[in-house]
This record gives structure tokens, C-alpha cells and sequence, in this order.
């Protein structure tokens, strides 16, 4: 797997260079993926891997909100910096302008007349561009355009 691959090497560097908070959290993240291959007995696809560091991202936001409403400031910092380590494993999101045109393309493809078809729009693009875009954000924009019509 390429990401894995990736990820070991950038471990190797992070290793010589003393970066410990990275050498951590790398590790952290190819035992997460040993893990998720040992329980579906194969590699990851892209997508699963995607899924995998959106969790983990979602556990770092999660800590960081709990660090900070308990005043452990330190702890919330590094939490941050690991995070932001994370999204580095993620694909670029689309721009507005790219979900505009996607959302566009969806809704001429499956022919989506109304708010009914706001779940297979947001499918579409969802599988089309795993990981590469916020839910919420596309849910919102999906919705605004179909009720205009």
C-alpha cells in the first residue's frame, strides 16, 4: 500500500531527525492500519484508509475540546500538533468552486428534481471524492441548491 509506504518512510526520517512527537504519532497511525488489516485479513483500500485517519482525527478534536474545558492546556497543544501531523494523510479538499460544479454534474446525472434526492447527490459525490470532503458542508450546499429550484 502506497500510504503505508509513505508513512514508513516518513517514520524513518522523523526517527533520524529526533522528532518524537511525530516518530508517535506515525507509529501510532501504521498500528492503527496493522490493526484494521489484521481484522479484515487484507490491505487497505484508499478509502478505508481515508476513514481511518478521519477518526483519528475526530479523536484528536474530540481530546483537544475535553483538554480544554479541563485547563490542561499542554496537553490540548500537543494534541494539536499531532493533529495537524494527521491531516497531512489526508487528500486536498475540494474547493467550494469544484463541490459547486460536482454537486452540478450529480444532479444532472441522476436527474434530481427535489430535496428527495439530496441523499443520492451527496452519495455520489461522496463516493466519488472519499475523504476529500467535509458532510456538513456538502450536505448544506446540496440543500441550498436544491431548494432553489
Amino acid at each position: 500500500m502506497e500510504h503505508r509506504a509513505r508513512i514508513e518512510e516518513d517514520l524513518k526520517i522523523s526517527l533520524k531527525q529526533k522528532d518524537s512527537l511525530r516518530v508517535s504519532v506515525l507509529r501510532m497511525l501504521l498500528a492503527a492500519i496493522k490493526n484494521k488489516e489484521v481484522e479484515k485479513i487484507r490491505a487497505l483500500t484508499e478509502d478505508e484508509f481515508y476513514a481511518l485517519v478521519k477518526t483519528s482525527i475526530k479523536q484528536h478534536i474530540d481530546s483537544i475540546e475535553s483538554f480544554k474545558k479541563g485547563n490542561r492546556v499542554e496537553l490540548a497543544q500537543k494534541e494539536e500538533k499531532e493533529l495537524e501531523i494527521l491531516k497531512e494523510f489526508l487528500p486536498a479538499p475540494l474547493t467550494e468552486e469544484e463541490l459547486s460544479r460536482e454537486i452540478e454534474e450529480a444532479i444532472k446525472s441522476i436527474e434530481a428534481k427535489s430535496q428527495k434526492d439530496m441523499g443520492k447527490v451527496i452519495k455520489t459525490i461522496m463516493d466519488k471524492f472519499p475523504g476529500r470532503t467535509d458532510g456538513k458542508v456538502l450536505s448544506g450546499m446540496v440543500l441550498k441548491r436544491l431548494s432553489s429550484k
